[in-house]
């Protein structure tokens, strides 16, 4: 198994940038493929962005397409998503998620490992 811990959210405001942070332990960081998932209030968790075991492919929801950056650094067992251009829309609680799966995923359901989450705010 494998345990994730998110960090980096906080207020920002809009136009403003914000980097997440998902550090990993338990079982080879390499061994996963990664996911961002983000949750407004009331609504339906979303598919942000995924890296695969290797970084060489990446995933994006169209609403994050050219402002988002996803990367991963095996090193240190952590993947990043780097938030620029942010928009009040942006506002959720950002989950990282890990799956066994070889390939890249938006769906929820494909991922195995989950964190408790971190608290994005942005501010018009």
């Amino acid at each position: 198994q494998v345990q994730l811990v998110e960090s980096g959210g906080g207020l920002v405001q809009a136009g403003g940038s914000l980097r997440l942070s998902c550090a990993t332990s338990g079982r080879t960081f390499s061994s996963y493929t990664m996911g961002w998932f983000r949750q407004a209030p009331g609504k339906k968790r979303e598919f942000v962005a995924a890296v695969s075991r290797n970084g060489r492919s990446t995933l994006y929801a169209d609403s994050v397409k050219g402002r988002f950056t996803v990367s991963r650094d095996d090193a240190k067992n952590t993947m990043f998503l780097q938030m620029n251009s942010l928009k009040p829309e942006d506002t959720a609680v950002y989950y990282c998620a890990a799956t066994e799966r070889l390939y890249t995923s938006s769906l929820t359901g494909l991922y195995d490992y989950w964190g408790q989450g971190t608290q994005v705010t942005v501010s018009s």
